[in-house]
C-alpha cells in the first residue's frame, strides 16, 4: 500500500469534513439509545467524509459510526463527530477522526479538532505530526508523575455493571498516579497521548471509528498500544491501554487487578 498517498487522500477527505462542521448548526438530534444521540452534523459529516473516500479509494471499504459500511478486510473507520456531547454542549474538546485498518492493523489516521485548530496525522514507518510539526509521546517514568486519562463511564441499561470496572479502576489508580482526567472523546485522548499531554490513557471499549486512527498516531508517536490483557492492539480488542515505557509495568499490574 502506498501509506503517504493514502494519508493525504485522509487529509483531504477530513478537510471537507472540518468545512461541514463550520457551516452548518447542530440542528435535530437523533436518539441512539439512553443519553446517546446524533446530531445532523454527524450524519452530514459522515456522508460528505464518505463520499469523497468512495471517489478517490473505491477499492476500500468504508465504516462510518453513524451509517455503518464495510467490517473486515482493508477499510476506512470514521467517527464524523468524535465527542457528540461535548459538541452540543458547546464544549470544545471533539473531534473527527479517520483511521485506516489494514491486515488487521491501524495504519494511518487523521484526526482533526476543529474548535481548537489542531490536526493530528501519522502512518506506519511515517511518523506522526500535529500541525506539521512532529510530536512524540512522554517520557515519564514515576507513577506519581503521570497524568492518566480513562475513559467515559459506559450509558445505557447495563451501564452499572459495565461501569464496575471502571469505578474500581479508578479508586485504584487515584492515591497512585498525579491526577486522573476524563474528557469525553477518545479521539482525543489518544491524541493527547501520542503528544505527551497523557502519559497513559485506559479504555474499556474499543468501537474501530473512536479508537483506530488514535491508535495509528500513538503508535508512530512512539507510544506502546496494548489491549487491556496486554496484548497486542487489535480492531477487536477489548478496550486501549497507550502508555509510556517508562510507566507501563506498575500501570498494567493495577490495571490487571480488576480484569
Amino acid at each position: 500500500m502506498d501509506l503517504a498517498k493514502l494519508l493525504k487522500v485522509a487529509e483531504a477527505a477530513v478537510a471537507r469534513g472540518r468545512v461541514v462542521t463550520q457551516t452548518r448548526a447542530v440542528g435535530e438530534l437523533t436518539a441512539k439509545g439512553d443519553r446517546d444521540m446524533a446530531s445532523e452534523v454527524d450524519f452530514a459529516v459522515e456522508r460528505e467524509v464518505r463520499a469523497f473516500l468512495e471517489r478517490e479509494t473505491p477499492e476500500i471499504g468504508v465504516l462510518g459510526e453513524e451509517e455503518g459500511g464495510a467490517t473486515d478486510g482493508t477499510r476506512w473507520v470514521l467517527d464524523p463527530v468524535d465527542g457528540t456531547v461535548n459538541f452540543i454542549h458547546g464544549v470544545p474538546l471533539w473531534a473527527i477522526s479517520l483511521g485506516l485498518i489494514h491486515e488487521g492493523r491501524a495504519v494511518a489516521g487523521v484526526i482533526d479538532h476543529p474548535a481548537l485548530n489542531t490536526t493530528y496525522v501519522a502512518a506506519e514507518g511515517l511518523g506522526a505530526t500535529c500541525n506539521g510539526n512532529a510530536i512524540r509521546g512522554s517520557e515519564c517514568t514515576d507513577l506519581t508523575d503521570a497524568l492518566v486519562a480513562v475513559g467515559d463511564y459506559a450509558v445505557g441499561p447495563d451501564a452499572e455493571a459495565v461501569n464496575a470496572d471502571r469505578l474500581a479502576l479508578t479508586q485504584r489508580l487515584y492515591p497512585r498516579v498525579q491526577r486522573l482526567r476524563m474528557i469525553g472523546t477518545a479521539a482525543t485522548a489518544l491524541t493527547w497521548t501520542a503528544n505527551g499531554y497523557f502519559d497513559a490513557l485506559i479504555m474499556f471499549s474499543n468501537k474501530p471509528w473512536d479508537t483506530m486512527a488514535g491508535v495509528a498516531i500513538c503508535r508512530e508517536a512512539g507510544v506502546t498500544v496494548l489491549d487491556l490483557d496486554g496484548t497486542g492492539h487489535a480492531p477487536e480488542s477489548r478496550g486501549v491501554f497507550a502508555v509510556a515505557d517508562g510507566i507501563r509495568e506498575p500501570l498494567q499490574e493495577l490495571l490487571g487487578q480488576g480484569l
